[in-house]
């Protein structure tokens, strides 16, 4: 090969080069273009102040799952147009609930060999007014309609109410003196009309009627009840079969909750139900698909729940009469509450 051929095929080897760097930076910057268009179309999240008593227009808090810098926040849309702006408030959670003035916020500590977890209790402007250790991690919470008592469940063994082979922890907290139920296995149960007493009991789902009644589910035996609860005699009292997450109306009438059904799959084996207290009588939503969410009601008649969406969770509604369609009110949103 003479100069004048190497010279040639120097020169073709640094053009050929620079084609295929300009096309990598270009398809760079197509796939960027594509990641910012996703985000543009995405809901939009902004700082802001977010209060847990707003003045005027109801408001719907939610942890957001949006990407971007204000992911896992607790963020407030108008209740009225839950597709909306989002205003975050820069305190992230895993779970979420509110009522009164008064939030509960379940939050995870990083650490270097092994996870923590912590129940914070927020104020009306989401500042910390106390912690308490939660030994899983975290799954479910409810503020009582006063603001007075918060509840929290985790799971300390197992990630999943799917199967059989978890365990769970589920504690009551009184925010105006600070005592603490921190194991409701501890209450006295009355199942069937009878004192029972098993090593297998796991409790979940908190939902409350006052500051002195709830209800929750109880497991026990492959079997799940759901239970009344009365924090004063530090009792259990089993009133129906398979409920979990149980969720108490407004007008504490009616408990909306997961129904494991007869044929489905044990990875899916939940519906949303409605359950009558007075009769008993149980009427199946117009959602057919598998929820695992404890549903939060909106007014007397619809019921809110996350189901599984393209950034974690999206949040459905539907009424609680089983009347009417499924359909879905926010993306990106999870652990739902109102305020105001």
């Amino acid at each position: 090969m003479n100069r004048r051929t190497r010279l040639a095929v120097l020169l073709f080897a640094v053009v050929l080069l620079g084609t295929v760097g300009t096309a990598a930076v270009l398809r760079a910057a197509d796939r960027s273009a594509v990641r910012d268009q996703q985000q543009a179309d995405g809901p939009t999240v902004r700082t802001g102040d977010v209060v847990l008593h707003p003045p005027g227009e109801r408001q719907l808090l939610v942890r957001n799952l949006a990407w971007g810098p204000h992911r896992d926040e607790i963020a407030t849309v108008p209740a009225g147009h839950p597709d909306g702006p989002r205003t975050a408030s820069g305190v992230k959670c895993l779970r979420f609930h509110a009522a009164a003035g008064t939030g509960i916020c379940l939050q995870a500590e990083r650490g270097a060999l092994a996870d923590t977890y912590q129940a914070v209790v927020l104020d009306a402007h989401l500042r910390i007014r106390h912690r308490f250790p939660a030994p899983g991690i975290p799954t479910r919470s409810r503020v009582s309609p006063s603001g007075h008592l918060i509840a929290w469940t985790v799971f300390v063994s197992g990630d999943s109410y799917a199967g059989t082979a978890f365990s769970t922890r589920t504690a009551i907290a009184d925010t105006r003196t600070w005592a603490l139920d921190d194991n409701l296995e501890q209450y006295a149960v009355t199942k069937d009309g009878r004192p029972y007493h098993a090593s297998d009991i796991n409790i979940w789902g908190v939902t409350f009627a006052d500051d002195t009644r709830f209800y929750a589910t109880l497991a026990t035996g492959g079997r799940t009840y759901l239970v009344r609860g009365d924090r004063t005699a530090r009792t259990l009292t089993t009133l129906h079969g398979n409920v979990e997450c149980p969720s108490l109306s407004p007008d504490g009438t009616r408990i909306a909750y997961k129904k494991r059904v007869p044929g489905a799959s044990p990875d899916a084996p939940w519906r949303l139900y409605v359950l009558n207290l007075a009769t008993m009588k149980e009427t199946a939503t117009a959602e057919h698909r598998n929820i695992d969410d404890q549903a939060l009601w909106s007014g007397d008649d619809t019921l809110v729940y996350a189901l599984p969406g393209d950034y974690g969770s999206d949040l459905w509604t539907v009424p609680a009469d089983g009347s009417g369609t499924a359909r879905r009110m926010m993306t990106s949103a999870v652990a739902p509450a109102y305020a105001g």
